[in-house]
């Protein structure tokens, strides 16, 4: 990062910390503050230097955001965990006393894309979620406080205090769940039919995968087969044969077909067919996060340093109509030149601007978010 981008952007991070930008400042404050740790990364031009700096904590809301607008960091984050003494040296010496349920959402890991069809993909993910959570695990629309991440993602957290103390083991049976990690055809495929939940899911994987077979040639159709685990020529041919009323038992009485070796291959969690069938039924979120009970979180209300973008708490009424694009945008139109790394389009504030490489004029908010992302770098004349 060249020091007129530096300075640039710890300028607009100062503007909004101290109530300058669109958006207001960064209000918000975790319940149980005193036991709660905070970690910061701050700008830098010498990327070997950039490092977090924890173990902090505070006693007031004011202390908080006297610190942001003092120190202006790039990242802010605070301890999903609650500890005796938040500001211990060493992780030992905090005294754990419980953390609140994480789940985080990157569309990193669900497409790789142009960043708006990121976002909007991701926000499909959420809306599982929180249906899973709320009709087959339990938890209520209340006890979810989601944010927007600042970034590729959102974040859900469940700080009730029914599951505070709950070690990592337990909290990733609840990732496994959500993801669909661990289903065996003997669970999923007896009994009666459910309205919900992962029984019916993955019985529509099945008849997906079923029917995809159906679509091929029968050289493909032997091929797939012959290449699961234990299925020979003989078998598939026999399989094929009688397909069509597979795919009926598949869709009236699916505890049948226990009892066809080909089909427990094709549902095998070695076939990567199938099981990329259950991964899109499933809820696709950074797991470690879930089962670490001592983990950093981004404050709600600060802005995120890889984007210029606000972390933003989000009602579950307002999701839907929820632009990350315009709503977590803090900085205006004011126009700044940048030297942008190479050609791109990029939508924000309700507008698409088309870049090419070198100098372009933007409006500030697309220049904060490409110099975050190191996508582009400060123009000499710009008046900071």
């Amino acid at each position: 990062m060249k020091p007129a981008t530096y300075e640039f952007l710890r300028q607009r991070f100062s503007a909004y910390y101290n109530g300058d930008a669109r958006g207001g400042d960064a209000t918000y404050i975790p319940e149980a503050l005193l036991e709660r740790e905070w970690g910061f990364i701050f700008f830098s031009n010498d990327a070997k230097a950039t490092g977090m700096r924890r173990h902090l904590s505070f006693s007031s809301s004011e202390e908080v955001h006297t610190y942001l607008k003092t120190m202006i960091p790039a990242h802010v984050y605070y301890s999903t965990a609650y500890y005796a003494r938040p500001s211990a040296g060493q992780m030992s010496g905090k005294g754990w006393l419980g953390a609140d349920l994480i789940f985080d959402l990157d569309a990193d890991y669900t497409v790789r894309d142009s960043y708006d069809v990121m976002l909007a993909r991701i926000k499909e993910e959420l809306f599982k979620l929180i249906d899973m959570l709320t009709s087959e695990l339990g938890f209520s629309e209340h006890d979810l406080r989601i944010n927007f991440s600042g970034g590729r993602g959102y974040h859900v957290h469940i700080p009730i205090l029914a599951i505070r103390r709950w070690n990592s083991a337990e909290r990733r049976e609840l990732a496994n769940y959500v993801s669909g990690t661990g289903l065996s055809a003997e669970s999923m495929l007896s009994g009666p039919a459910r309205s919900k939940g992962w029984q019916k899911r993955y019985r529509t994987a099945l008849l997906t995968e079923l029917d995809r077979i159906a679509t091929q040639d029968n050289n493909a159709q032997i091929e797939y087969l012959m290449g699961l685990k234990g299925i020979s020529n003989k078998f598939a041919t026999g399989f094929l044969k009688n397909f069509d009323v597979t795919r009926t038992i598949a869709a009236t009485v699916p505890e049948k077909l226990l009892e066809n070796k080909v089909v427990r291959a094709i549902a095998h969690s070695e076939n990567k067919s199938f099981q990329d069938q259950i991964l899109t039924m499933g809820v696709r979120t950074d797991e470690p996060v879930t089962t670490d009970i001592k983990r950093l979180i981004r404050h709600p209300g600060s802005l995120h340093g890889g984007s210029g973008m606000r972390v933003t708490p989000l009602e579950i009424n307002r999701l839907t109509t929820f632009d990350p694009l315009i709503d977590a945008i803090v900085f205006g139109e004011r126009q700044v030149m940048i030297e942008c790394s190479f050609p791109l389009s990029m939508p924000i504030l309700g507008n698409r601007y088309d870049l090419a490489t070198g100098s372009n004029i933007v409006p500030e908010a697309l220049a904060v978010f490409l110099c975050c992302r190191g996508i582009a770098e400060i123009g000499e004349c710009v008046n900071v």
